[in-house]
């Protein structure tokens, strides 16, 4: 009898149907998290994908979701800096990380990608990726090093949170009491929020260099 409340809580931690849908919000989030569309986030896909799979979703299904969609997004930046050259170079990468990275890129190419997927934040990603396209890593060591990165860092996040994660939101559940619901919605809803702005931010930046293009 003791155990009910406390599987209760467990089970009320994250509503039932976010969990299910879970697994399109991990496609999506890991899949902008790799594009060249800015989400001010960042370990969005990290903190998500550690959530759901510790609240019993399917750590396969999360883990080979959040994989897919960032192979997606970070095939699709390096082929926008292989399309741009130096000028997606000029726009997506800071000025003060320009050289250090072409450096890293040209000298390393696929040890810099791979380093750079497979690390947590503040590890910049995007910049390497429109690097990679643009300073010349080919289609194929992109993809091979990017993938077995992105693999080993979600695999590894998948099986952390179904082995761990459980304790954890335990914990969580019995310290928080009724406060672990609305920092988990509060949570989500920043997430939502923090994907709208960056997609709303990437077409804001567009206008000014196509107007610049045309002219």
């Amino acid at each position: 009898m003791g155990f009910a409340p406390q599987h209760a809580a467990h089970r009320h931690l994250m509503p039932h149907w976010l969990i299910h849908l879970g697994g399109v919000g991990v496609f999506v989030v890991s899949f902008i998290d790799a594009s060249i569309v800015p989400l001010p986030l960042p370990g969005s896909t990290d903190l998500l994908l550690l959530l759901l799979t510790a609240n019993r979703g399917n750590p396969w299904l999360l883990g080979g979701l959040a994989i897919t969609g960032s192979i997606i997004g970070g095939y699709m930046t390096w082929a926008a800096g292989k399309k741009g050259g130096e000028a997606m170079l000029q726009r997506y990468v800071p000025a003060r990380f320009l050289k250090p990275i072409s450096r890293w890129v040209q000298g390393r190419g696929m040890v810099a990608v791979g380093t750079a997927a497979i690390l947590p934040p503040p590890i910049p990603l995007m910049p390497f990726l429109v690097a990679s396209g643009a300073l010349g890593v080919s289609k194929r060591q992109f993809l091979a090093s990017f993938s077995l990165a992105r693999a080993a860092r979600y695999g590894f996040l998948a099986w952390l949170g179904a082995t761990y994660g459980r304790r954890v939101i335990r914990l969580w559940s019995h310290y928080l009491a009724g406060w672990s619901t609305p920092v988990l919605w509060v949570f989500f809803s920043l997430l939502i929020a923090a994907v709208i702005f960056g997609i709303w931010k990437f077409r804001r930046d567009r206008v000014p260099h196509s107007s610049q293009v045309r002219a």
